[in-house]
């Protein structure tokens, strides 16, 4: 009990007011540069100055030796039922990774409530931004039943809607018309029966795990037509979409990492053996059910197709598809960062689509993915210079989500309480 008590107190969040980030070096994304010896004050939520001074009631963080950088984004994230034992743990898992705002695409009873709850602060998580229960083959019998399903999530007060495969196109024609004309946004999925194009033509806002191209492209049998292609590339663009790669996980799903370096996977401490058991059961089933060629050729192309759009301009979100088969809320991100690196993106840009991307496309919602005076205060503090080495993104000395600072120390100890839950000692 006493070492129970230890932990609690030292995860407690410091409280305050005014926050002041001391001679710190200053990411603003903004542009392509560092800003150096700063001090950046936070008062509630927000930030109100950047400069050489902090006021004397602010609790002041010492950012010597350190970046400040904007909170990061999930943008295909998951969240558990709250009711769900497991819904602290990863609500923590994506704060202590630096992630300061998720948009959920699975809509449950209840979040609603849990995104009110984490925008006052009054539980340890990102700001939620939520897509209500998916439409797909199981949900919408009919074109009557995809009418109503958007008019019912509008007036629920869901963020998005969330596409899954299974629609009919005359299904999903109902659900994106009535959205258009009830201003939801949709996303996720590409149904067969509507294709790349026709999705992509119906004001699809986001493809999430780039999907639909590799289908379209013919891409599990060979290279794809370059021509095809750069014509797709701007489309998209043309169309104002955005694309959420997803590529670490769509490895994992195509069994192209080896089962044991994906179990050697340090942060699988966190989750419990009869999970890691499962998802290893279920990656050995793939390796019968889908060819060796097939599975290096979708994921080879999709690097390709990634490489493609963004060169093409076309806008990239962060997002990685967690909690999901070795996918551990948080920790999949650094992996993720990885792959976009592999595709061509530089430091800066893929720090863009965690920041900067996800404040344009959240801008009618709220102000944030920049550091700068009236934006929200949403601030990861680093050891070292992502813009050097991307990797220094998981070098985290501290997160502010809003009006709460959680350091090092918080981090680990309330990450601590859920490693000892699932201890395999």
């Amino acid at each position: 009990m006493r070492r129970f008590a230890l932990l609690l107190l030292l995860a407690a969040p410091a409280l305050a007011d005014t926050i002041a980030f001391r001679n710190v070096s200053v990411i603003p994304m903004t542009a392509n540069k560092v800003v150096e010896k700063q001090t950046v004050v936070v008062r509630d939520g927000k930030i109100v100055s950047i400069g050489k001074s902090a006021p004397k009631d602010a609790t002041v963080i010492d950012g010597t030796g350190k970046f400040l950088i904007p909170g990061l984004a999930e943008m295909h994230g998951h969240i558990p039922p709250p009711k769900s034992e497991m819904i602290d743990e990863v609500l923590l898992e994506y704060v202590a990774n630096g992630i300061t705002t998720v948009r959920g695409m699975l809509g449950q009873p209840g979040q609603l409530e849990l995104r009110e709850q984490a925008k006052k602060g009054e539980i340890v998580s990102p700001h939620l931004y939520l897509a209500g229960p998916s439409f797909n083959d199981q949900s919408i019998n009919s074109t009557d039943e995809a009418i109503e399903k958007v008019m019912q999530q509008k007036q629920e007060g869901w963020d998005l809607l969330k596409v899954h495969p299974g629609l009919t196109r005359a299904e999903y024609d109902a659900m994106a018309k009535t959205a258009h004309e009830q201003g939801m946004r949709f996303g996720g999925h590409v149904p067969a029966d509507v294709g790349l194009l026709h999705a992509i033509e119906s004001g699809q806002e986001t493809f999430d795990h780039i999907d639909g191209y590799v289908e379209y492209l013919k891409g599990d049998a060979g290279p794809v037509d370059e021509k095809q292609l750069a014509d797709v590339v701007k489309k998209t663009k043309d169309a104002g979409a955005w694309i959420v790669p997803t590529s670490a996980l769509w490895e994992v799903i195509f069994d192209t990492i080896p089962l044991d370096t994906l179990k050697a996977y340090p942060e699988l401490k966190y989750v419990s053996q009869k999970t890691v058991d499962n998802w290893s059961k279920l990656y050995e089933g793939r390796l019968t059910s889908i060819p060796r060629d097939v599975a290096k050729n979708v994921i080879a192309n999709r690097v390709r197709i990634l490489r493609a759009l963004h060169e093409g301009g076309v806008r990239i979100l962060m997002g990685t598809d967690a909690p999901q088969q070795f996918s551990v809320p948080g920790f999949s991100l650094h992996r993720e960062l990885l792959r976009m690196r592999d595709a061509g993106m530089s430091n800066y840009e893929i720090l863009r689509s965690g920041t900067v991307n996800v404040g344009e496309y959240f801008r009618k919602q709220d102000s944030f993915g920049t550091i700068e005076p009236g934006k929200r205060a949403d601030l990861v503090l680093l050891d070292a210079n992502p813009l050097t080495d991307i990797t220094n993104v998981a070098k985290i000395a501290g997160v502010l989500v809003g009006t709460k600072w959680y350091s090092r120390a918080d981090l680990d100890a309330r990450l601590a309480k859920i490693e000892e839950k699932y201890s395999r000692s």
